[in-house]
């Protein structure tokens, strides 16, 4: 049975799981994306999430928990200051996983863990993707309305129309 077995092992001991999340959460903290395996992306996630839900209260005991955890510096002072301003109102799902395919030498599914909010050709394609499923008729009627030409005042039209007749 499997009671209360709940995250992977990874192959390792306990200090080197220990020390290899606390290095894998350092490089995504500094360079907001890192490429692993499915399996060490999915313990990162679960890792690295807390500390920065901490990270979200600037304070000396938060800071020295996730200190404990990470022992580096640089990369506290960059998610005290940078990331946690950027995920201040998000109330979780700070990470996203992204698999980009199988390792060429022994097969191991791969994939990209990264930062939501840092990564810009996901947030600009985010906002593109915004289709209603209504009819056509009320989008004509709306597109018409916003074309210049149904936007310029009727009193800047007539004189146009009056001085084409003039010109004959």
């Amino acid at each position: 049975m499997r009671h209360n077995k709940k995250f992977n092992h990874l192959g390792r001991t306990a200090s080197h799981r220990a020390a290899m999340l606390s290095n894998m959460a350092v490089s995504l903290i500094m360079h907001k994306r890192i490429t692993t395996t499915l399996a060490k992306a999915k313990a990162l996630k679960k890792y690295v999430e807390p500390m920065i839900t901490r990270s979200k209260e600037d304070t000396t005991n938060a800071r020295r928990v996730v200190f404990s955890k990470l022992q580096d510096k640089a990369a506290i002072t960059e998610l005290f200051s940078t990331i946690s301003a950027k995920v201040g109102d998000r109330q979780g799902g700070y990470t996203r996983i992204i698999k980009t395919g199988f390792r060429a030498s022994d097969n191991a599914p791969m994939c990209f863990i990264e930062l939501v909010d840092f990564d810009e050709n996901m947030a600009k394609t985010a906002k593109k993707a915004k289709r209603t499923r209504r009819s056509g008729k009320k989008n004509a009627e709306a597109s018409a309305a916003e074309s210049p030409v149904a936007e310029q005042p009727a009193e800047q039209a007539a004189p146009a129309e009056e001085a084409a007749p003039v010109a004959e």
